[in-house]
């Protein structure tokens, strides 16, 4: 397993790689500059039941705090992953 991230101006992306194939991804949008957006988080079909979303998140919360911003988590998943780990509500933008 492995990741990727592109950006481009204001929009980002985060991709879970399973032998170099992709597997799911995470999109993010710069809100100002102290904190992200997380837009969407997706497993793709073929990879479902891995955990691939919730460590696409980590990877996501990971990135925000080498850049010291927070995250506003608008995906229900993003959401529920950060909000049910205790540990990771000082990331949460509220």
């Amino acid at each position: 397993m492995s990741f990727t991230r592109e950006e481009q101006d204001k929009k980002g992306k985060f991709t879970i790689l399973e032998n170099g194939i992709p597997a799911g991804e995470m999109t993010y949008v710069w809100a100002g500059k102290h904190k992200f957006i997380i837009d969407h988080t997706e497993t793709f079909e073929k990879f479902s039941g891995k955990g691939y979303g919730k460590q696409l998140v980590l990877k996501g919360v990971e990135y925000a705090k080498s850049k010291g911003v927070k995250i506003l988590p608008l995906c229900p998943y993003a959401k529920r992953v950060m909000e049910q780990d205790e540990s990771l509500h000082e990331m949460i933008f509220r």
